[in-house]
């Protein structure tokens, strides 16, 4: 099922951070009385009704000067206009209108995007007269609510259900592999698409954020269809790098959602980097098919060890997520791109593969009597006793026991290793659970 992106807007200390956390049920983002604090961007779920929605806080801070502070705000508007399926447009009952509300309701007028206002701070029914005034802003239906104290929270998000499109057969129709091509700014994502399909899709300069827009294109390899989304950069290059990197993630959490597969390009001189690693966590707790692709290797002067080393010095980084695959390209030469594509196929296949019970049941069993785990705080034995494969989009392991509320997470990182040890999985994160016999 696709997973619409809702991005929140607004200028500083409006109450987006309380109003992000208010959705999403956690406190992730800082929230303060000064303006300005929300500089890391802040990325979601929010699941009402059965329906889920990525968020987006758009944050805000304040720069030293004026001027740079309304090109901030306004590089951020227009990347949330381009990628969002919803704007949330917020605005404070209690400071009452500005003229950075006007310059932001003149953007999003203008746009073809749905887009709800909201007046946040409305904390009870003495605040509701506040509320006429924003009318002036030009948008047709108006809701208030409180972030802080949750009121109409419930029915906002009746609305924002209603206002979006879910669209859950789409990706079920289309049985083609679909690959996200994923990584930082100016990394060689979109050389990399170019040189698989054969001609320029994309725009390509070595300044950072001059892909025009994210456009699936079809590779056609040996008679067989592949879907790759290029998540590259912004329509024009942005002045403000914080705002690169904000489209960029945007870009990433899109392509992640609808994707079977994604190639996390690293740069050969750069390595494994912070900004890798939060696509990384992403991608793993969406349970994607996962490779990782160093990318610009006729760069680096190598011996015969060059690949074993680096690979070696990746999976330390790389810690609990050491399964996945790593091959080195070249997207400017072509270099092993196509053998990309074919570990592309093989993990995808490795994330449909299904174990028999029996298979599990015989392998597992023996590998967690030579290994039990620790007993309960009371000394009481905990006995696994079944295992079952179950998931249609990836995998998921139960495993059946006595007292599955004690069994600890390096006991759970014993059964991963197990599992894949004996039944492979390269690339694929899974799922363990353990519930009561």
């Amino acid at each position: 099922m696709k997973e619409p992106v809702v991005v929140i807007v607004g200028r500083p200390n409006v109450g987006k951070s309380t109003f992000y956390n208010r959705l999403t049920g956690k406190g992730e983002a800082i929230v303060d009385d000064v303006s300005g604090v929300t500089r890391d961007r802040k990325y979601g779920e929010v699941d009402w009704s059965g329906k889920v929605f990525r968020l987006i806080d758009t944050g805000g801070y304040v720069p030293n000067s004026p001027d740079l502070f309304e090109t901030a705000i306004r590089e951020q508007v227009e990347i949330a206009i381009s990628e969002a399926d919803l704007i949330l447009f917020l605005v404070d009952a209690k400071q009452g209108l500005s003229p950075m509300d006007y310059t932001i309701a003149d953007l999003l007028r203008g746009a073809n995007k749905k887009t709800l206002l909201i007046v946040n701070k409305v904390d009870s029914q003495k605040d509701e007269p506040h509320i006429g005034e924003f009318y002036s802003l030009g948008f047709e239906e108006v809701l208030d609510i409180s972030g802080m104290v949750g009121r109409k929270i419930g029915d906002l998000l009746d609305v924002v259900i209603s206002m979006l499109n879910f669209n859950p057969l789409a990706s079920e129709n289309d049985e083609r592999l679909r690959i996200a091509i994923l990584g930082r700014p100016n990394v060689g994502k979109s050389s990399l698409v170019n040189a698989l399909l054969g001609y320029d899709r994309s725009i390509v300069t070595n300044i950072p954020g001059t892909t025009r827009d994210s456009i699936d294109s079809i590779l056609k390899y040996y008679g067989e269809e592949f879907v790759l989304v290029d998540t590259a950069g912004l329509r024009k290059k942005s002045k403000i790098n914080e705002n690169i990197e904000f489209y960029s993630a945007v870009r990433t959490m899109k392509a992640l959602s609808e994707c079977d597969v994604a190639v996390i390009m690293l740069d050969s001189k750069l390595g494994l980097e912070k900004q890798d690693q939060k696509i990384l966590d992403e991608a793993v707790s969406r349970r994607k098919g996962i490779i990782l692709a160093v990318n610009k290797w006729d760069l680096v002067e190598k011996d015969s060890n060059t690949a074993k080393v680096y690979t070696d010095q990746l999976k330390a980084k790389l810690g609990s997520i050491d399964y996945l695959p790593i091959t080195y390209i070249s997207a400017l030469t072509k270099q092993r791109i196509y053998n990309l594509i074919e570990l592309c196929k093989k993990v995808s296949q490795e994330r449909k593969k299904k174990i028999a019970t029996s298979e599990l049941n015989d392998v597992m069993l023996k590998e967690i009597e030579n290994f039990p785990p620790p007993s309960t705080p009371t000394g009481k034995e905990i006995k696994i006793k079944y295992i079952t494969q179950v998931g249609d989009h990836y995998p998921v392991f139960l495993f059946f026991a006595n007292e599955p509320k004690y069994i600890a997470d390096n006991y759970r990182r014993f059964i991963e290793k197990a599992l894949r040890r004996n039944f492979g999985f390269q690339g694929v994160p899974f799922t363990i659970s353990f519930k009561n016999k």
